[in-house]
C-alpha cells in the first residue's frame, strides 16, 4: 500500500479534503467519528477502518478496542472484512474490555505503544467515563507515541473533548458497476469541529480498495457549503455542533 506522510500528517487521497486539512489528518492525534444517524453505525465503523488503513505505516498492526456489550449488540468483528477494504486481516488485532472504564484505561495504555499503526476505540452510548479528562489522557498518550487514535462514537452526543477533529459520517448511495455489481463505498462526511482551522465543511468521498485511498466520486460535488438556515444539516449534526 502506497502511503505518504508529510509534516506529521497522512493524506486521505481526496484532494479537496486534504487541501482543507493542510495536507491530511494529523498523526498522533485523536479523531472522533460520530454516526450521523443510528442506521449509519456500520458505515461509520467501516469509515474508521479505512482511516486506520490510511494512517498506519506499512506492516504496523491496527488495534481495535471495544466492550463486551458492543460484541453482544453487534456481533464479532470480521477480520477478513478488512481484506475487502484492501487491508491485511493479519494486521488487525481485536481486544475486548468488560466495561467503558476499562475500555478507556486500555485505550490510554495502547495509545502509548509506538509499534501500533493505528488505534480504533469503539464507544457505544453516551459513555460518561469518556469525559474531558479521559480524552485529554488519550490525546496526550497519542501525541507522545505518534499513534493515531480513531474514536468511534455510536448512539452518542458529543461532549467537550481533546480530539483534534470531530466528524459526522453517513453512508451515501454508490454508483453500481457493470452487471449491477455494488459500487465502491461512498460516504458523506462533515467536519464538525477542528482544534486549529475552519470547520463546517462537507465532502462526498469514495473508497478505492485497490489503492487504499479516498477519492472524489465520479458524480459528486466535492465541497458542499452548509446552509445558514440549517435546512441542509441533519438534526444529529446540529446537536454535535452545539456540544462542541
Amino acid at each position: 500500500m502506497h502511503q505518504v506522510h508529510q509534516d506529521g500528517r497522512f493524506p486521505t487521497g481526496h484532494d479537496a479534503l486534504d487541501t482543507a486539512l493542510g495536507g491530511g489528518l494529523a498523526r498522533g492525534r485523536v479523531h472522533e467519528l460520530f454516526a450521523d444517524e443510528h442506521n449509519d453505525a456500520a458505515s461509520t465503523a467501516g469509515f474508521a477502518a479505512m482511516l486506520a488503513l490510511r494512517s498506519r505505516h506499512s506492516g504496523a498492526p491496527i488495534l481495535w478496542l471495544r466492550t463486551d456489550e458492543a460484541e453482544r449488540r453487534c456481533g464479532r468483528l470480521y477480520a477478513p472484512g478488512l481484506a475487502e477494504l484492501g487491508g491485511d486481516p493479519d494486521a488487525l488485532l481485536i481486544a475486548l474490555a468488560p466495561n467503558p472504564a476499562e475500555l478507556l484505561r486500555g485505550a490510554a495504555d495502547a495509545a502509548r505503544c509506538v509499534g501500533l499503526g493505528a488505534l480504533v476505540v469503539e464507544c457505544w452510548g453516551q459513555c460518561p467515563a469518556l469525559d474531558l479528562t479521559a480524552s485529554r489522557r488519550l490525546a496526550l498518550a497519542a501525541e507522545q507515541s505518534g499513534v493515531t487514535v480513531i474514536l468511534l462514537r455510536i448512539e452518542a452526543r458529543a461532549m467537550p473533548s481533546a480530539a483534534d477533529t470531530r466528524w459526522a459520517v453517513r453512508s451515501a448511495q454508490s454508483v453500481a458497476l457493470e452487471a449491477d455489481a455494488p459500487g465502491p463505498a461512498l460516504f458523506e462526511i462533515e467536519l464538525l469541529r477542528r482544534r486549529s482551522g475552519p470547520s463546517g465543511m462537507r465532502w462526498r468521498v469514495e473508497w478505492d480498495r485497490d489503492q487504499c485511498v479516498f477519492r472524489e466520486p465520479a458524480l459528486s460535488g466535492a465541497l458542499v457549503p452548509l446552509s445558514t438556515h440549517g435546512s441542509a444539516e441533519a438534526p444529529a449534526a446540529r446537536e454535535l455542533r452545539r456540544s462542541a
